[in-house]
């Protein structure tokens, strides 16, 4: 690998293997070392939430990919991590392991008109590193998306292919409330429209809910946002939808965008308590301050 910069849970820079769409983070929420797999190096993406760490963000979608090249990487990656002195070298103790291969990065994963054909190659390559878990560690595949495409057809066919694979979702749900998706992602999307996608998601693989929650101008979220994202968790019970959790985090990372002054980190104990109140809404809660 180029780069031999140590690894931390506050450093997910994307050029830090010095590749095109491939690079290695130490993963809070994972708990080890996730392979990403960025295919928005444009920083391309269809929202702009105002806790997002990518500088130069800008609207759009993935451009074009180099399928060959995104398949080279990944290879040169993972027989550093597995057969090299990566772990050794780059990460700390209680974090050598190598949890994911993470599609995320600079945007929305999906955005990309090859997004079936990079889980094709995924797997192709998890098999031949034997870490499908039938020769060797069973390593996930995991999508962190915002979930505003998941009702497309070519989205779908990728979710297929994704729950084949060991696949999990990481479905963004900051806001059950119109006008805190507005405020947090900056996106005029109908609630009910995305619950619908996210119910679509957690059919297709296996889905937990990803929440980021903070304060902004020094206020935590209102009591009737925090009452309407219970609901929306009830709701999931309700109706049943095979929704795994919630992962619940909060500011590790300073954001990257205009609105990053006025955001600050809750404290652990409000997290904490927060957590508590979805778990009595009916979802499991993993928090991550």
């Amino acid at each position: 690998m180029p780069r031999t910069v140590p690894l931390t849970a506050q450093n997910h820079d994307r050029d830090n293997a010095g590749l095109t769409y491939v690079y290695p983070v130490v993963s809070r929420r994972a708990g080890g070392v996730s392979a990403g797999v960025n295919l928005n190096p444009n920083n391309a993406c269809n929202w702009a939430c105002v806790y997002c760490q990518v500088p130069g963000l800008v609207r759009g979608a993935a451009p074009p990919l180099d399928l060959v090249q995104i398949e080279t990487e990944l290879r040169t990656l993972l027989a550093d991590i597995v057969h090299g002195d990566f772990m050794q070298t780059r990460v700390p103790e209680g974090a050598r392991r190598l949890n994911d291969i993470a599609l995320s990065g600079n945007g929305e994963p999906t955005s990309a008109r090859e997004f079936p054909e990079v889980i094709d190659l995924i797997g192709r390559v998890m098999a031949d590193f034997e870490l499908n878990g039938r020769d060797g560690p069973s390593v996930k595949l995991v999508l962190i998306t915002n979930g505003s495409l998941a009702d497309r057809p070519r989205v779908q066919a990728g979710l297929r292919k994704m729950a084949s694979l060991n696949g999990e979702v990481w479905f963004k749900f900051d806001s059950a409330t119109a006008a805190g998706m507005r405020a947090i992602n900056q996106t005029r999307v109908a609630p009910e429209k995305q619950f619908g996608r996210l119910a679509a998601t957690a059919r297709q693989c296996p889905t937990w809910l990803q929440t980021c929650v903070f304060a902004i101008d020094g206020r935590p979220p209102a009591e009737a946002e925090q009452a309407a994202y219970l609901e929306a968790v009830a709701r999931i019970r309700r109706e049943a939808l095979p929704v795994a959790g919630v992962l619940l985090y909060g500011l590790a990372r300073p954001s990257m965008q205009p609105q990053a002054a006025r955001l600050s980190a809750l404290p652990a104990a409000w997290l904490e308590a927060y957590a508590d109140r979805i778990r009595a809404a009916g979802l499991p809660v993993k928090v991550s301050p």
